[in-house]
């Protein structure tokens, strides 16, 4: 790996021509995946719009349930994530041979995860279901789904190596097929086995699990056979059997921070969890819808920011760091205006989810008021993450989003609203308003650490054997 010396860039004057360049290049990759995100959000949001429609307890119980999969989901996406800004920079080398041992080296970090988490959520799901919750009913729903849903957990862990593969490929329409053909898969499976048809009997709960090993099982099968074709990268036995410590040493370089920092947002969604589940289960479905909304807004903000990641780490790769930070520095307007898009997206989908789902009236007045504050919240949301997910990763940089969680989250925003729940008795709403605020606290700092030069680094190798 090189060293580079922190010292100033500056940034390339990008000409008319090079503007419209970026633009095509980012729209090529950013609207396949934010359509690719969309369908996935349709995929984990089909779950909770069938049960919507079936009892609050269920929706809560199973919101509440897929924590353990949105953990793992902190883990294995970090190894994904690390090892896609390497594999970016080798790939921007056009050295395919060892974006191909990357790859196999992903799958080794996820498969082992995933069996971690498959082992809890099979053999101690009250114990899991009892962390978020003292309500009886929702454990026995919850359990019973998590015992069956873990079975998938394997399958998507691999998975999700593979389609940041096709994505760092620029396979993106191909990503974008998988997501479809799950969705429909998820929906078709949904609707029979949670309601049930003729003399078939719904599963209520347990059949949203069902359907998430098929579709999951799915796109994994899809993925393999696809990995196959000609001049796709794909893992075979001597990338499997290859080992370096030189290989772990990046890893390790890019992934600490990493998982630092999806943990402390990650671990924060789950705390967020925790403390509406002890003030009311009308608090935790509201909570729950607000999710389902927050979920279908972010696939554009997360395509924005993997196409930039990829745009800025291939340019990296190949030592062109004046560009790179002129893609990196366009991205600030990118950013502003997608977080204007998703404001207008919840002016659409706020209402839509509102009157949908079939909630007591404490709950959807709740629902109101979240969906009003999230106005706010995913402006700043959608400006941050362009940057903290896409640009500054893209050179290794993932230590300022890891600080500007811990402070803002974990230093602030929890530690107030877990004393206005249990020690001050805020309204339930005022404990929200705290909790959520981590994003706009950060808010104000990310232009400067952008101006650090800190991310513009090449982090591949010279010669590998």
């Amino acid at each position: 790996m090189k060293k580079q010396k922190h010292t100033p860039v500056q940034a390339a004057k990008l000409s008319r021509e090079d503007k419209k360049q970026f633009n095509r290049q980012l729209l090529m990759l950013a609207v396949p995946l934010a359509l690719q995100n969309l369908l996935t959000a349709l995929v984990g949001a089909s779950d909770a719009l069938m049960l919507g429609r079936l009892n609050q307890e269920s929706i809560a119980a199973v919101s509440l349930a897929n924590q353990i999969s949105f953990v793992m989901s902190l883990f294995t996406g970090s190894v994904v994530g690390a090892v896609g800004v390497l594999i970016a920079q080798y790939m921007g080398k056009r050295d395919t041979k060892n974006a191909k041992r990357f790859l196999a080296m992903a799958i080794r970090y996820t498969t082992g995860i995933s069996l971690v988490f498959f082992l809890l959520a099979l053999l101690i799901p009250e114990r899991i279901m009892g962390i978020f919750t003292p309500d009886q009913e929702m454990i026995a729903i919850g359990a019973g789904y998590l015992r069956i849903v873990s079975f998938s957990y394997v399958f998507s862990g691999i998975a999700s190596c593979y389609l940041m593969m096709m994505r760092t490929q620029g396979r993106v329409k191909m990503s974008l097929l998988i997501a479809a053909v799950t969705v429909v898969v998820d929906m078709t499976a949904d609707f029979f086995l949670i309601y049930g048809i003729g003399k078939w009997q719904g599963l209520g709960a347990n059949g949203s699990a069902y359907s998430t090993i098929a579709v999951e099982a799915v796109a994994l099968v899809i993925c393999i056979i696809e990995s196959r074709q000609k001049d796709h990268i794909h893992p075979d036995m001597e990338s499997f059997r290859f080992f370096s410590k030189e290989f772990e040493k990046d890893v390790w370089h890019v992934l600490p921070g990493m998982l630092a920092s999806a943990l402390s947002w990650g671990l924060s969604m789950t705390m967020h969890a925790y403390i509406l589940g002890h003030i009311s289960a009308d608090m935790t479905a509201a909570y729950s819808v607000t999710g389902v909304a927050q979920t279908l807004m972010q696939g554009l903000t997360h395509g924005l920011a993997t196409g930039a990641g990829i745009m800025c780490g291939k340019l990296l790769g190949q030592n062109q760091f004046e560009l790179a930070k002129a893609y990196g520095k366009r991205c600030f307007g990118v950013s502003f205006v997608n977080g204007l898009i998703n404001v207008g997206l919840l002016l659409v989908i706020g209402p839509l989810v509102y009157f949908f789902y079939v909630l007591e009236p404490q709950a959807k007045q709740y629902l109101l008021y979240m969906l009003l504050y999230h106005l706010l919240y995913m402006f700043a949301y959608s400006y941050n993450t362009v940057f903290t997910v896409g640009v500054l990763p893209a050179g290794g940089d993932a230590k300022y989003d890891a600080y500007s969680v811990f402070i803002a989250t974990w230093c602030l925003a929890i530690p107030l609203s877990l004393l206005g729940c249990f020690v001050f008795h805020w309204p339930p709403m005022l404990v929200y308003i705290v909790m959520c605020a981590d994003e706009i606290v950060k808010f104000p700092f990310l232009y400067l650490r952008f101006n650090t030069d800190i991310w513009l680094r090449n982090l591949t190798r010279e010669e590998l054997s």
